[in-house]
């Protein structure tokens, strides 16, 4: 499989927030979703003298991006880990703080493109998508075990799927008949199950229910919910923390760690701020920022990309 295909997403914008950290000398920088490598290759190229640390679940992208990183020697330590085990991965290699953090949350493009971990849709594969096929269940035993009333509320939850009940109604009463194994019969029951109106906006009608079973899945939004601010709390003064959102969960987690780092916490009406009511953060980012028309066209997979970065001004008063 080439690497060729994969195009990082905001690729530059992402180096040039990153860069004021990372041009110090001695500078760590942690890769916490290295997938097939472009971002951390794009890194270790930019930032000549930086120590990279890439972490990825999934062993077959680490097998990938370790071939793609070998010219980089010992400046690239990759590790098995899940983002959410950032803390414990610095401890372990003996970093107490890293200069730079970058996410690019979402599916990777090589999970995205290999047919049979059945992520994607648009073609037939095994219910799987398992980021780690190493543990945990799949997407067919979710389908196939959980009370209906758990499935209306992770589709509701994290599919923000309006029609949950009608299409968890259709699953129920399937899988009574035979267990789902593969994708094309999920597709097709959703499209049976789905109102012509509701089938005429917002792409593939599946799209938001396959979103759902891959967030459940893989706890996506509780390990972002743990990253994000333990990649604040290991920022040395002066280091920054960029993320890639694609859906507006997760932008939600980053946008409120990064406003509550960025915001004073002192009572109202004091003359003075004290240190310890300060903000620890300051936001590099108004808003979230899209990538280009340029981009989108180029590489379609951008679209729904949101990118927020924040720069640690000063420590954490106890």
């Amino acid at each position: 499989m080439s690497n060729d295909r994969h195009v990082p997403v905001m690729l530059q914008r992402c180096l040039d927030m990153l860069a004021p950290a990372l041009e110090r000398p001695g500078a760590v920088v942690v890769d916490c979703t290295l997938g097939l490598g472009g971002h951390s290759e794009a890194l270790l190229q930019r930032f000549p003298e930086v120590r990279l640390v890439a972490l990825d679940r999934d062993k077959e992208a680490l097998r990938l991006s370790g071939e793609r990183l070998a010219p980089y020697g010992d400046r690239a330590t990759l590790v098995h880990a899940v983002y959410d085990e950032l803390p414990e991965v610095l401890d372990r290699l003996g970093i107490p703080e890293v200069d730079g953090v970058l996410f690019d949350l979402g599916v990777s493009s090589m999970q995205l493109d290999e047919a049979d971990r059945g992520f994607a849709y648009a073609q037939d594969a095994p219910l799987d998508m398992r980021m780690d096929q190493t543990t945990g269940i799949s997407a067919a035993e979710v389908l196939n075990t959980y009370p209906a009333g758990e499935l209306v509320r992770i589709l509701r939850a994290y599919g923000e799927e309006k029609q949950a009940k009608r299409i968890v109604s259709a699953i129920v009463r399937e899988r009574e008949k035979e267990p789902f194994t593969n994708s094309a019969r999920l597709v097709e029951l959703i499209r049976d199950a789905l109102p012509q109106a509701a089938k005429r906006t917002g792409g593939n009608p599946a799209k938001r229910t396959f979103q759902a079973l891959r967030i459940e899945v893989n706890h996506e939004l509780e390990s972002v919910e743990k990253a994000i601010p333990a990649a604040v709390k290991a920022l040395a003064v002066g280091g920054r923390v960029v993320v890639l959102s694609y859906q507006s969960l997760e932008d939600r987690i980053v946008k409120g760690v990064f406003a509550a780092g960025a915001a004073t916490t002192a009572p109202p009406g004091l003359p003075v701020v004290p240190e310890k009511y300060q903000p620890r953060l300051k936001l590099l980012t108004r808003g979230a920022e899209l990538p280009t028309e340029e981009e989108v066209a180029e590489n379609r997979r951008a679209a729904p990309a949101r990118l927020r970065g924040v720069e640690r001004i000063r420590k954490d008063v106890p």
